[in-house]
């Protein structure tokens, strides 16, 4: 996020609200560095401010009050793009098919293809699954020596992903294409990021170029994956339930599949887009719960009232009231995006702001989700705020709003709530002695810094 010396009006539209005069240069390191402290700063502009963000074309009009993010998530998905706001970073990471940024009806079309595999009931299929995932995993923790927990979040959700969406089951092809995968996603989320998303640096001088290594990572996932499609296309389809096969069968209005080249980047934005964004989630929960004991006792408390102490079952998760709370509220404190932005492709009036065509506007997460008239004491973390009431929707927001809210929120949410108790039952665990937690800016999450190293204390009785 860059800050420009704003409030000039563009031609046949409202003034744009002033904003922070920071030399942008400072404010993309400054945000670089310090991403939940950047935005935090320019709190004194209010509601809405105006700055120039890196990868997002025209100025940038960044509102956190309910009015502006209704008029955001509420408008013509023709008019406000997305696809468009943030494809320039986007677009080379997950491939130029992909729902993130489509817009339009052709945004439309695919979201109403890939919108099945996702409903919330089907993801009591893939429960058994992500649990014995989480078992074998923590299973591994050594006792008494720090290790990352983000790390270990990372490895949980990763073999969800290449299990249950890509449908990879086969041992030997399983090893082979976690190691293709993990490459990837460390080069995607390393010190290389910028390397890789910024135009200005994609340029192929070898694998020994930062955006070299970057396609050629890539081009290896994107040949095995193709192999998939095709094998299960010849296969004429043969009743299985992961997401990839799913999606080979879907059918849209004329009977027409999903394109190979479709179907690959879709498969690229589930494993960045699902994979990293839920290890970081489950990540911050952690650290509230172990910085609020009173917190983790009342949760653990709650799982054994409603599961008797037997593994968590989908029929559990309804009666989970307090577990449900304690995820919305880490997404609340700590959201892994601080921002969703959209770009007019037509004038229309956000806000109360009459906006010109060119001109983006963002729902700033973090500061909505701050505002002390919505959220008394909004610093403090509270789980109970979630108990007696739904949020609302241009108050709360972890995973964006309208017709461009995350397609994988259930699923997330669910492997949240599957992965979280059984890490509670198993091990009893702590801060890492000397860590000094500091939010940092990973390629699309906002992450604790190092990790986050934990010990486990002991290990308990699990069923």
């Amino acid at each position: 996020m860059q800050a420009t010396a704003a409030g000039q009006p563009l031609t046949g539209g409202s003034p744009l609200p002033p904003g922070p005069r920071t030399p942008r240069l400072w404010q993309s390191l400054s945000y670089s560095l310090r991403p939940y402290a950047t935005v935090e700063s320019a709190r004194p502009w209010g509601d809405r401010y105006t700055i120039d963000a890196l990868g997002t074309p025209g100025k940038l009009v960044v509102f956190s009050d309910p009015e502006g993010i209704r008029d955001i998530f509420g408008g013509d998905g023709d008019t406000l793009r997305a696809g468009e706001a943030t494809g320039a970073i986007l677009g080379p990471l997950v491939g130029w098919h992909s729902l993130l940024v489509l817009d339009g009806e052709r945004h439309l079309h695919e979201r109403r293809l890939m919108s099945p595999p996702f409903h919330g009931e089907r993801m009591h299929v893939y429960g058994h699954l992500m649990r014995d995932i989480a078992v074998r995993t923590i299973a591994r923790w050594p006792v008494g020596r720090p290790f990352s927990i983000h790390r270990e979040m990372q490895a949980i959700t990763l073999d969800v992903i290449i299990r249950a969406v890509f449908g990879v089951d086969q041992e030997a092809l399983f090893d082979g294409f976690r190691a293709q995968v993990e490459r990837f996603v460390a080069q995607a989320n390393g010190p290389s990021a910028p390397f890789i998303a910024l135009r200005p640096f994609q340029i192929d001088l070898g694998r020994l170029s930062p955006w070299g290594r970057f396609v050629r990572n890539r081009q290896v996932i994107k040949e095995t994956v193709l192999g998939e499609i095709r094998r299960r296309r010849a296969d004429g389809g043969s009743g299985r339930t992961d997401i990839l096969s799913l999606l080979l069968e879907a059918r849209d209005e004329h009977g027409e599949p999903m394109r190979d080249d479709e179907l690959v980047d879709e498969m690229f934005t589930l494993l960045l887009a699902g994979h990293e964004t839920t290890a970081t989630s489950l990540a911050w929960v952690v650290w509230h719960l172990l910085n609020h004991p009173e917190a983790m006792a009342r949760l653990r408390q709650e799982l054994a009232e409603v599961t008797g102490g037997a593994a968590i079952e989908a029929q559990h998760l309804p009666r989970l009231k307090y577990l449900d709370a304690v995820i919305k509220e880490s997404m609340r404190l700590t959201p892994v995006a601080t921002m969703v932005a959209r770009r007019l492709h037509a004038p229309a009036r956000v806000g109360g702001l009459d906006l010109p065509a060119g001109t983006s506007v963002g729902a700033n997460i973090y500061m909505a989700h701050r505002r002390p008239d919505v959220w008394p004491d909004p610093e403090r973390f509270d789980p109970t705020r979630f108990l007696a009431a739904r949020p609302d929707p241009f108050t709360y927001f972890p995973f964006g709003g309208g017709v461009r809210r995350c397609l994988g929120a259930a699923m997330a949410t669910f492997e949240m709530k599957t992965v979280l108790p059984e890490v509670l039952s198993r091990v009893d665990l702590r801060i890492a002695p000397g860590y000094r937690m500091r939010p940092v800016l990973r390629a699309v999450t906002i992450a604790p810094s190092r990790g986050m190293p934990v010990v486990v204390e002991r290990r308990r009785d699990a069923g």
